[in-house]
């Protein structure tokens, strides 16, 4: 798929690594997911558009180049996504902040949505949605598809573990939107859960399990 960008960074797969271990403590996840998140946040945003601004250096002006970090908009898909924001704030502090709460029902494992927020004037706005599983992609094809309601002026979606049923869900509801993740993995469980992956993120992030 030529949609699906496959970060294979040394730093990021062996950070990914430590946090796939049973025996990894919240603590230790989170400072993972937020070291990983914004390493994917270079990659994530490296064609995001720039324009001129004029510096003064100590030594002269000059014309340098800066983002407009107030046109992007991270959207967390609750609660996991949460866990992904910090890391990429870091890298853009300026970026302002959506919110999409979706449940997965446990009988039919299709999303149900209980909170959406978004900042105003989306369609001038580049979103980017954060979730740390692209699984069955129920609750992200339901995000993708609430978000172009808006009609920003472009979607990319970011996890950091995917399986190949995911993304073929995702690329049949939603073809022009790019997927960034740090691994692709085997399959899907009867129950839903990507394998080997590393378990329910929520749980680890928040240490609920």
């Amino acid at each position: 798929m030529r949609n699906v960008h496959h970060i294979t960074h040394p730093l990021v797969q062996h950070k990914l690594t430590l946090m796939r271990r049973s025996d990894a403590s919240t603590t230790t996840f989170r400072t993972l997911l937020n070291e990983v998140s914004s390493l994917m946040a270079y990659e994530v945003t490296r064609d995001m558009p720039l324009q001129d601004v004029e510096v003064q250096t100590p030594l002269e002006t000059m014309t340098g180049q800066m983002i407009d970090g107030k046109k992007l908009v991270f959207v967390s898909i609750l609660r996991a996504g949460n866990g992904i924001l910090e890391g990429m704030l870091s890298v853009v502090p300026g970026a302002r902040i959506g919110h999409v709460g979706l449940y997965r029902d446990p009988t039919t494992l299709e999303p149900v949505e209980y909170y959406f927020k978004m900042p105003q004037e989306m369609a001038e706005r580049d979103i980017i949605i954060v979730d740390p599983m692209l699984a069955t992609g129920n609750s992200a094809i339901a995000a993708v598809t609430r978000l172009k309601q808006l009609k920003p002026k472009s979607i990319k979606f970011v996890c950091l573990l995917t399986c190949p049923e995911g993304l073929a869900a995702m690329g049949k509801a939603h073809p022009d939107v790019d997927i960034y993740t740090a691994a692709i993995d085997r399959e899907l469980s009867e129950h839903g859960y990507i394998l080997p992956g590393l378990g329910d993120a929520g749980d680890r992030i928040f240490g609920t399990k």
